[in-house]
């Protein structure tokens, strides 16, 4: 079982936490976040602290969601309070992304132009080949950042497309020729 149940979450100065049921809201210096946790869960707010710990320990529905709702509680603390990122590089002769007022435009070798719409609070910041999604909702940036690779995946010839900075893109060798000497 996860021991995640023994554990609370500290809470940071500036931080505030209301429970209300089974639904969270944490407000930080960031931003807001609310949501609703699973009902096998008690959330316990003591002191400047977050306490996890299962309806029945001995069931096994409760097993599984302790650890997640621990992680879930201590992503929403860290993200109004510092909040996340994730960058993907853009490789490729012509492939580039620019910002508009909207969300992204990518040209990435296709005959059109590709229109991605970013939620309102999500930052996208561009430095050369690099693309970096900034917001408080980890989740959130995790599945904008999947989104975005899946336009172009990196192919394994020549390292064109979309992927993670950090990524290792296992190359491929291209067609060698079968004979090299006379009279083959």
């Amino acid at each position: 079982m996860s021991q995640k149940h023994k554990q609370s979450i500290l809470i940071p100065t500036g931080v505030v936490v209301d429970i209300k049921g089974k639904t969270i809201r944490v407000k930080g210096p960031k931003g807001e976040l609310v949501s609703t946790m699973h009902p096998s869960m008690v959330l316990q707010l003591q002191d400047s602290n977050v306490s996890i710990s299962p309806v029945d320990i001995e069931a096994k529905e409760a097993k599984a969601f302790t650890g997640l709702t621990y992680s879930l509680v201590s992503n929403m603390v860290q993200g109004v309070t510092t909040g996340f990122s994730k960058s993907l590089e853009i490789n490729g002769v012509g492939y580039k992304v620019l910002k508009t007022e909207k969300g992204l435009v990518f040209h990435l070798g296709y005959s059109h132009s590709i229109d991605f719409d970013l939620p309102i609070n999500v930052t996208a910041e561009i430095t050369k080949n690099i693309l970096t999604l900034s917001g408080i909702d980890k989740q959130l940036i995790g599945d904008l950042a999947a989104q975005i690779r899946k336009l172009r995946k990196v192919e394994p010839y020549k390292g064109n497309g979309i992927k993670y900075v950090g990524e290792v893109v296992i190359r491929k060798a291209g067609k060698l020729a079968k004979g090299t000497g006379a009279g083959k």
